[in-house]
């Protein structure tokens, strides 16, 4: 009963008139920048960051919820009509959706992905809204070595499920936890790696870092491709809606994939690849017309589109409640609330109890907002997808720029930018992940001080992490997920060469 009172709480928060207009700014322009091509939620959010930043923190956080939830959609519309997802995750809605499109069914394959996408991402929010405060009765209880034992989680889940190679990811993660290390001490008050520049005292900021590694990464990495001719969008034949089988064979795959993916988009090593693969391959082995998979079935959009849109709630789950971000838009969203010094975690709940409801509201209200909203735009959304790729990415250098220049106006932060945009290039080059950086220098510091506060209490004694049990559990977890991918590695290639 608790839940519904804060709930109504923030719906009266959400739906402010102004609330409601950012609300609807954020689905559009998420919807529209998704829409893009290569252009997935995460780049999509970490673009939008700056444009947020003169906002106050309610209404900021209300229009990340439309950008987050748009830029989802939109990357259904990508991976339908253009055959490019802007993510993994769209990668199976990819395999029936291009084919429905090419035989002439693009709009109902639009169409239940809109749908779908409703569907889940309403029951999750609903699951989000319920259990989210089970878990923080839970996380308020910790002690710094616990903190400490969840961070190692993060860092070592974070570094494993993205990219090619757990090492990889483990490289970028340095990177930001070194980022992460510069400015002020918070314990001590002496500065560390500045380089004796003045500007580095306040330490990097999340947004700068963000949006060189994503925005500017991708501008370049396209740009060296030379990708001047853009494979043409489909155009959609006859009517973009649904027909009654159509319906009949749409509405359990939408049910089945929303039960698969919120549970394991709320793990700490969930994301949205795994429960998109599941429900395809689920939906392939339940319909009555398999021999259709491969050519266009329905049911092979409508399944892992609902199951990516309540993965993408379910990780809003760890990273409200513990403040754990798994996968790469929510590590953006995490710099979000950064920017205005509001740490996602137990306490979040208790000292931004007004912020988050309103949040977790604007979420059930975006989505209303994306059925009505696309449906009927359909058309201009594929009218977008025809921008050529050069006006495109100069355009998002542009736009980059001079909004992490208006929230912070310095010389050193643009030449920041910069640096970062060409190390997000090379990273790409060379297949590392990108995430982790930014995981790294959001949650670096918040492990650093609950490293030192932990043998501050227990006077320098390490063992403090292994004598109480939850830090223990939490430790051994993140040694295991560490070493597990290298001896399933190592022992792939001994079978290969005994074979």
């Amino acid at each position: 009963m608790e839940s519904f009172a804060l709930l109504f709480d923030g719906f009266s928060l959400a739906t402010q008139p102004a609330n409601l207009v950012y609300a609807a700014i954020g689905v559009i322009i998420g919807t529209a920048v998704g829409v893009l091509p290569g252009i997935g939620p995460a780049l999509t959010v970490a673009l939008l960051l700056p444009v947020t930043f003169k906002l106050d923190p309610g209404g900021s956080i209300i229009m990340f919820a439309g950008i987050y939830y748009g830029g989802m959609y939109g990357g259904s519309t990508t991976a339908i009509l253009l055959n490019t997802p802007g993510e993994s995750a769209s990668v199976v809605t990819a395999l029936e959706g291009n084919r429905m499109a090419r035989s002439g069914r693009g709009g109902p394959a639009l169409a239940t992905a809109a749908i779908g996408s409703f569907v889940a991402a309403l029951i999750a929010t609903i699951a989000l809204a319920f259990l989210a405060p089970l878990l923080v009765k839970i996380a308020v209880k910790f002690a710094p070595w616990d903190y400490f034992g969840l961070m190692l989680i993060a860092f070592v889940t974070v570094s494993a499920t993205f990219g090619s190679s757990p090492l990889r990811g483990l490289t970028s993660l340095a990177f930001g936890l070194w980022l992460g290390l510069m400015g002020i001490d918070q314990l001590t008050g002496q500065a560390r790696l500045t380089f004796g520049v003045p500007e580095l005292l306040d330490g990097i900021e999340v947004t700068t870092l963000a949006v060189g590694l994503f925005a500017i990464g991708e501008a370049l990495v396209v740009a060296s491709r030379h990708l001047y001719k853009p494979e043409k969008p489909i155009p959609i034949k006859g009517s973009i809606w649904m027909s009654m089988e159509d319906w009949a064979r749409s509405w359990k795959p939408w049910l089945r994939g929303t039960a698969i993916g919120f549970p394991i988009g709320a793990l700490p090593a969930g994301g949205a690849e795994i429960p998109t693969f599941l429900s395809y391959n689920i939906e392939r082995k339940l319909s009555r017309k398999s021999e259709e998979f491969g050519s266009g079935a329905i049911e092979g959009v409508a399944g892992p589109e609902a199951a990516n849109n309540a993965s993408a709630a379910g990780t809003l789950v760890p990273l409200l409640t513990l403040g754990l971000p798994t996968s790469a838009t929510a590590a953006v969203m995490l710099a979000g609330f950064q920017q205005y010094n509001i740490q996602p975690g137990p306490l979040l709940f208790a000292q931004h109890a007004d912020l988050v409801w309103g949040l977790v509201a604007s979420l059930f209200i975006a989505n209303v907002m994306l059925l009505v909203l696309n449906l009927p735009l359909i058309g201009l959304w594929v009218r977008l997808l025809a921008i050529p790729l050069p006006w495109l990415y100069a355009g998002i250098l542009v736009f980059a720029s001079m909004g992490t220049i208006a929230a912070n106006p310095s010389v050193v932060e643009l030449l920041l930018l910069t640096g970062f945009g060409v190390v997000g290039f090379l990273m790409r080059r060379y297949d590392y992940p990108i995430a982790p950086a930014v995981v790294g220098l959001i949650l670096g510091p918040l492990a650093d001080n609950a490293l030192r506060r932990s043998l501050q209490m227990s006077l320098g004694d390490p063992m403090v992490f292994l004598q109480h049990p939850s830090s223990a559990i939490m430790t051994g977890i993140a040694s295991i997920a560490l070493v597990a991918p290298f001896i399933f590695k190592g022992l792939s290639r001994f079978q290969q060469d005994e074979d």
